[in-house]
């Protein structure tokens, strides 16, 4: 059995390095061990962040932050990777940022106190709720408006009921297994893609 490991990203840039004021002398000299595409390797985290806002899709994301949610790196990290325009945490304003990967640094995050403020600071985008409960439409069957947020709650609970009353849709993901919901990070995932597919990938 082979127990050798295999390092992540590069190593020192060779020379003579590039000299655009994009990247990072500390990472040219030490190599770049980031979890980003390598097309970014040796940028700085602002020229990074730079780039991605060029490009970023008409999507905001939003969790509610109640219980210190394990979840909400895994979210936040999606929302990176599909590059969406915004992530909004409602509640507590810390989260553990761990399930991030970093990922967090590279995106505009807003905390809003209560469901109120979080309403107000999106005024004019389509609240979408995701979550199972009654009245549920099935996401297969579901069109997503392009100028949307599309809002989780946390693991267990769900969303709460004054984000139910300001939504004005709720999508839930089609299950065929014992479980009663799928993992509200898994579940952001899935329908941030169907989003990107009915909006971005066409």
């Amino acid at each position: 059995m082979n127990n050798k490991t295999t390092d992540i990203g590069v190593g020192p840039h060779p020379r003579p390095w590039p000299t655009a004021p994009r990247y990072d002398p500390a990472l040219l000299a030490n190599g770049d061990r980031r979890n980003v595409d390598d097309k970014y390797r040796y940028w700085t985290v602002e020229a990074i962040k730079a780039d991605l806002d060029t490009t970023r899709v008409d999507l905001h994301v939003a969790i509610e932050n109640w219980q210190h949610d394990m979840n909400i790196g895994t979210i936040v990290r999606n929302a990176n990777a599909f590059n969406v325009a915004a992530v909004h945490v409602i509640g507590k304003r810390h989260w553990n940022r761990r399930g991030a990967m970093v990922t967090d640094r590279y995106m505009d995050i807003y905390h809003h106190q209560t469901v109120a403020d979080f309403v107000q600071a999106v005024g004019g985008r389509h609240i979408i709720a995701i979550d199972n409960l009654d009245g549920a439409v099935p996401l297969s069957s579901s069109k997503l408006p392009r100028n949307a947020v599309l809002v989780f709650g946390g693991e267990g609970p769900g969303l709460s009921a004054q984000m139910v009353a300001a939504s004005e849709q709720m999508i839930m993901i089609e299950q065929f297994g014992s479980t009663r919901s799928v993992n509200v990070g898994v579940a952001a995932g899935i329908v941030m893609y169907a989003w990107m597919r009915e909006h971005s990938l066409t």
